[in-house]
C-alpha cells in the first residue's frame, strides 16, 4: 500500500493548521475519526491523514468536513490566533452577506475577534430597516449571546420568540434553527458572542 506523501514544504504548515482545526472541532463534538468521515462523506484515511498534517485535501473535501463539523470552511483555513491579538477598528473582517438580498436589506457583520480564533467569536452586526432572515434561519453547533446596542431585535429560536431592546441580552443554543429581524424603524446594532460549545 503506497503511503501518502508529506505535503510540499510550502504547504506543510497550512495542512498541519487545517488538520489541527479539524481535530479540535471533531473532539468538541465528541466524534471519532470514523464518525466524522461518515458524516462528511469522505474517507477515513483522508481525515486521519489530515489530522496528522499529511495529504493535500481538495476544497470540496474541506467544505464537506466543515459542514459536518458545523463550522464555516474559512474557520478551518484561517491561521490560529496568537495568545495576544489586536484587531484594529479599521481592519475588522467583514463576514459574507446573503447575495440574494438587495444591498439595502443586507446586514453588515464585522468580526471583532481574530479570524483564526475558533473558541470564541465576537461579531458586531448592523441590521438595516426591514431586515429579517426568517426564511433562511441559521443552524450550527454552539451557543450565542447577543446584546442590543441600539434599536430593537427580534430573536426566534425554533417556536420561541423574544424582543430585545437596547441594553437587553439574549442567549440561546444554536443547534436549533434561529433567526433575527430588525423590529425598529431605524438600523439595529447588535454585539454577539459565539462559542462552539453547546449550552
Amino acid at each position: 500500500m503506497a503511503r501518502t506523501p508529506a505535503p510540499d514544504d510550502d504547504l506543510a504548515p497550512a495542512v498541519a493548521s487545517i488538520g489541527d482545526a479539524v481535530k479540535a472541532a471533531r473532539k468538541r463534538l465528541g466524534l471519532t475519526v470514523q464518525a466524522l468521515a461518515e458524516r462528511a462523506g469522505v474517507s477515513f484515511g483522508l481525515v486521519s491523514e489530515l489530522e496528522r498534517g499529511l495529504g493535500n485535501p481538495s476544497l470540496q473535501s474541506l467544505q464537506r468536513l466543515a459542514s459536518a463539523l458545523g463550522v464555516p470552511v474559512a474557520q478551518l483555513l484561517d491561521e490560529p490566533a496568537s495568545e495576544l491579538a489586536l484587531v484594529p477598528a479599521d481592519r475588522r473582517h467583514r463576514l459574507p452577506t446573503t447575495p440574494d438580498d438587495p444591498p439595502s436589506r443586507q446586514a453588515v457583520r464585522e468580526l471583532l475577534t481574530p479570524r483564526g480564533e475558533s473558541m470564541l467569536q465576537l461579531i458586531r452586526s448592523t441590521l438595516p430597516v426591514g431586515f429579517s432572515n426568517e426564511d433562511r434561519p441559521f443552524r450550527h453547533i454552539g451557543t450565542e449571546s447577543v446584546t442590543v446596542e441600539s434599536g430593537v431585535l427580534v430573536v426566534a429560536q425554533g417556536a420561541k420568540r423574544v424582543i430585545a431592546r437596547a441594553g437587553d441580552t439574549v442567549t440561546y443554543g444554536c443547534s436549533t434553527p434561529h433567526w433575527w429581524a430588525n423590529g425598529h424603524d431605524a438600523p439595529t446594532v447588535v454585539l454577539g458572542a459565539v462559542t462552539p460549545f453547546e449550552r
